[in-house]
């Protein structure tokens, strides 16, 4: 369940994929800052329907294994004993309402401890702020509700009714959870859930329960099939393309951007979200931009909604560095490394000689830069050994040969492309034991590779783009300000 659409995989146990389905969805943005989904009406019903195509697809004679679902995170959504929502789900770190709540709980429990304990310090993409933010402002809601979910967990729940959530989820759900210790961080969890339960933790690929009858007929999926637990979108997507080992890394073009690099050892830095991987003992750092194709979907919608096909072209036959044009791409605030809710979108360099092409490319060399600043904070931790690029956004000749060409670095492509569910299905394969552990079902069909030409020139415009936002930064909060 992704942040523009659910998608589902019928697949067989040698990763050979039988049948696949999409359903588009919206997000909801009632408030400024605010971003939402309806939980049941929007992921539990599509769950169903993708579930009940995909079983008629399956081929005759066969039986279904296991099931497993990801989906975008961390999020919150608050149920009663029947797991229905008391309001809408609040989303991951887009979602900038608890400002206020992030402040007083650093306050509270200090920086310092929080990065030393979460391996995090608290951001918008922390769950912990969004649950004091509901406590404080809706307290009816708050009193009323008997468990805390994510989105793979809540929908776990509806197919199994178990109250669990997995490691990788919980330790993104600042800062109740101790990340070096794989475990709940009992004191400040219990001061911020109050009397909501903990959630039983388990990995991704670990047997969450069984589909009881009330979810069979709902979803088609047979009652008694295993559902294993699954975990956040962007991990089950890195899991789909093999990234597993110490220095893998994985750049996810979606939405927003989304990296992930598996660790040897605990390392925390306060620009990045150092978690829990998938695989059992597994620690991995992660970042994110607050916007990438939702910028170029911006873009798209309001120079008149040409075709993406013709946008590109005229993209493609700007130069490198847009002849003197450059974007902060922070038009929903920005995730790491800024943390900045406040930050606001820049183009930097407009001219009358600039045209609708200059800022499509704009925008995909200032989503570049800004995944070349995660990267080098990337190799402060461990060096990258491979780079395995992932997501609809590769759909665009023009987005991943920017990044490559900006960051200096090659980017291997799998064959299966599709993401979140494929990794959803490798989990399920494992948790159920119908495939080894280390099993990986990615094939690398080819790479994409800097352009040496262009390296001199994005060295150059990188040091500029850096100064950028700090030279904007109390600017963007001024208007900031006047636009809330």
């Amino acid at each position: 369940m992704g942040t523009g659409s659910t998608k589902g995989v019928l697949v067989d146990a040698a990763g050979v994929v039988l049948a696949s389905a999409t359903i588009s969805h919206s997000m909801s943005l009632p408030r400024p800052g605010w971003a939402e989904v309806d939980a049941e009406a929007t992921w539990w019903r599509e769950v169903c329907e993708i579930s009940n195509r995909l079983v008629r697809e399956m081929p005759s004679g066969s039986t279904l294994a296991a099931m497993c679902v990801s989906g975008v995170g961390p999020c919150l959504v608050l149920c009663d004993d029947d797991l229905n929502p008391l309001r809408p789900a609040i989303l991951y770190g887009i979602d900038t309402r608890a400002t206020v709540e992030i402040r007083s709980l650093t306050e509270e429990f200090g920086a310092h401890e929080i990065l030393e304990r979460a391996g995090t310090l608290l951001s918008s993409q922390a769950v912990g702020p969004k649950l004091e933010w509901v406590r404080r402002h809706e307290p009816d809601v708050f009193g009323r509700a008997t468990g805390w979910y994510g989105s793979n967990s809540y929908i776990a729940a509806k197919l199994t009714g178990e109250y669990a959530i997995d490691h990788h989820t919980a330790s993104q759900c600042d800062p109740l959870y101790v990340t070096s210790a794989f475990e709940w961080n009992v004191e400040w969890a219990t001061r911020i859930c109050g009397r909501l339960p903990l959630p039983r933790l388990v990995w991704p690929h670990e047997v969450v329960g069984r589909v009881h009858g009330d979810a069979a007929a709902a979803t088609g999926v047979p009652r008694g099939t295993p559902v294993v637990a699954g975990t956040v979108d962007a991990y089950a997507e890195a899991f789909s393309v093999g990234v597993r080992n110490t220095g893998d890394q994985m750049l996810m073009y979606g939405s927003t951007m989304f990296l992930v690099q598996i660790i040897d050892e605990y390392h925390s830095d306060p620009a990045l979200w150092t978690t829990a991987g998938i695989d059992r003992g597994s620690l991995a750092l992660a970042a994110g931009t607050s916007t990438a194709g939702t910028m170029i979907g911006w873009l798209q919608s309001v120079t008149g909604g040409a075709p993406l096909d013709e946008l590109m072209a005229e993209a493609a036959a700007v130069p490198a560095g847009c002849e003197g044009l450059m974007t902060l791409p922070y038009l929903a605030g920005e995730r790491t490394p800024v943390f900045d809710p406040m930050a606001r979108g820049l183009f930097a360099g407009l001219t009358l000689r600039h045209g609708r092409g200059h800022l499509f490319r704009a925008a995909y060399e200032g989503i570049g830069f800004g995944v070349r600043q995660i990267l080098e904070m990337f190799d402060d931790a461990h060096t990258g050994r491979r780079t395995v690029a992932v997501g609809g956004g590769l759909r665009s000749p023009i987005w991943a040969q920017a990044v490559s060409d900006i960051t200096g670095r090659p980017q291997l492509v799998a064959e299966q492309g599709i993401g979140a569910s494929y990794g959803d299905a490798l989990m399920a394969a494992i948790g159920v034991e119908l495939v080894a552990p280390e099993t990986d079902w990615a094939k690398i069909t080819h790479e994409i590779t800097p352009n040496p030409d262009n390296r001199a020139l994005y060295d150059e415009l990188y040091e500029t783009w850096r100064q950028l936002y700090p030279a904007t930064k109390d600017l963007m909060h001024a208007l900031g300000e006047l636009g809330s």
